[in-house]
């Protein structure tokens, strides 16, 4: 049968059901224990026969002569039903009419053992709790398209127990990442979504219009960085938030457009504290989530628990390139992008989108774990500058299997200095670099009131991507798609 020949069919049997008097959608369950609750108590059930209700949605149908074996699961186990004739009466021949696979059932009776030792319900009565339109894709394949996967991620997730487990190990990810945050004596807080300005990070802002006050605002771009350090002017010591942002930039393996990430701000503490804290972080994560320090992570095999690398950003550039990002230009930066043979957008092009395109291709090569340490001033707006070398920033980057899995440092205090940056990247912005950052003038008015020296830091889902070995669009429970 068609797809359309199926769901006449079934809208049929919708409609005996509702001539019979019964509501195929009813609002209540009278459901008296989940099917893991069943399997917990099942001896003392099935020894003092006690009555139970349980409900689930039928993932198999057998027939036996007067007897019908159906398979249910509920998102916590799966249960066998044993629905007989001679027990069930009419209402045995209704199922048999009306009922399909797909459909999510209510069944009363008793726990019983058959001879090949399966948990089984043997039945005393049955109710329609939603009645199935469409059916189930073909049991043991499942979605084999990875589109119609993610457009129909409900069956995927229903087909697919790596999903299903994917799915739960993200939320251990998070739970584990807040819970190491508290335990570190962090205040968990929310900063605003819609700005007037997108900062935080050079990063393309998706832009929208706030009528109530009839302005143009942005989705945020960061995990409120400029508002978290905000509060280390007002006095809070360590912050942290776990929030959605935003970015209108390409999609890849790595990349997304609305996606999670957690940010800390922790007064009195530099970026050598930073890297010792979230080393510790990292492994506490994969130890709760995965049980493990060990990955593989594409081609790369990580071990978390040797020592971290420091890695030098100037060092691993010339030595892959033979450039010297801090004596070069943007014509010389472009030749060598062209020999390389590297794709890279050349609207908005200045040195330092140059010298960011140059260590995106040399990073691949580097397996971590470790920091990357080492970087120019003119890639790091918000950073404070390096004593002894005032050109660097201390900033240090997470790099794991060739990608940076987060970024932090100690945060620049100084007012002047910081408002003579903003107003270098807003020239970057004026001559066509749209990633360059926005300048917050507010902000610079709150540094000049006194922010304590701070050390931040921001980690994206993309760190459960790779330890997970998968990509990031495959690890979001529902990845935005084009409409069909």
């Amino acid at each position: 049968m068609s797809l359309e020949e199926i769901r006449t069919t079934r809208l049929d049997k919708l409609d005996k059901i509702r001539k019979a008097g019964f509501n195929p959608y009813p609002a209540r369950t009278k459901r008296t224990h989940t099917l893991t609750e069943i399997g917990g108590q099942f001896d003392v059930l099935m020894d003092e026969m006690v009555p139970v209700t349980v409900a689930g949605r039928v993932r198999a149908v057998r027939g036996h002569g007067g007897s019908t074996f159906v398979d249910i699961e509920d998102g916590t186990e799966h249960l066998q039903l044993y629905m007989k004739k001679d027990t069930l009466k009419d209402a045995y021949d209704f199922f048999l009419d009306v009922g399909d696979e797909g459909d999510i059932i209510e069944a009363v009776g008793t726990v019983f053992l058959t001879k090949k030792e399966e948990r089984t319900l043997q039945v005393t009565a049955w109710r329609m709790l939603a009645k199935s339109i469409l059916p189930l894709p073909e049991k043991w394949h499942g979605l084999q398209d990875i589109e119609e996967r993610f457009r129909k991620r409900y069956l995927d997730i229903m087909f697919n127990e790596d999903v299903r487990v994917m799915i739960q190990n993200r939320a251990r990810f998070w739970h584990a990442m807040r819970r190491f945050m508290v335990e570190e004596g962090f205040l968990e807080v929310e900063t605003p979504v819609l700005e007037n300005t997108a900062g935080g990070a050079d990063a393309d802002p998706f832009a929208t219009h706030h009528n109530a006050l009839d302005m143009d605002v942005y989705l945020r771009i960061s995990c409120g960085e400029l508002w978290q350090k905000r509060l280390m002017v007002a006095g809070f010591p360590k912050v942290f938030e776990i929030g959605r942002i935003f970015r209108n930039e390409g999609m890849s393996a790595e990349h997304l457009q609305d996606y999670t990430q957690m940010e800390f701000y922790w007064a009195y503490a530099d970026y050598e504290d930073g890297m010792r804290f979230v080393e510790r972080l990292y492994k506490y994560i994969a130890k709760d989530v995965f049980g493990t320090l060990e990955f593989t992570i594409g081609d790369f095999t990580i071990d978390l628990d040797v020592p971290w690398e420091r890695y030098d950003y100037q060092a691993i550039i010339r030595h892959e390139t033979g450039i010297d990002v801090l004596n070069t230009n943007t014509e010389e930066i472009e030749k060598k992008i062209r020999e390389l043979g590297i794709v890279y957008n050349k609207g908005g092009m200045n040195i330092a989108r140059g010298v960011d395109t140059l260590w995106k291709y040399c990073r691949k090569r580097v397996s971590g774990p470790g920091f990357l340490i080492n970087v120019p001033v003119f890639l790091e707006p918000l950073a404070k500058r390096k004593e002894g070398a005032e050109n660097l920033v201390e900033r240090f980057q997470v790099i794991l299997a060739g990608s940076e899995m987060g970024k932090g440092y100690s945060e620049l205090n100084d007012p002047i200095d910081q408002r003579e940056r903003f107003e270098e990247q807003q020239r970057m912005r004026d001559e066509g670099d749209a990633e360059a950052h926005m300048a917050d003038y507010d902000f610079v008015e709150a540094l000049e009131y006194g922010m304590p020296p701070t050390c931040g830091f921001g980690v994206s889902e993309r760190l459960f991507s790779f330890l997970s070995n998968k990509s990031v669009r495959e690890t979001q429970i529902f990845p935005l798609m084009r409409p069909k």
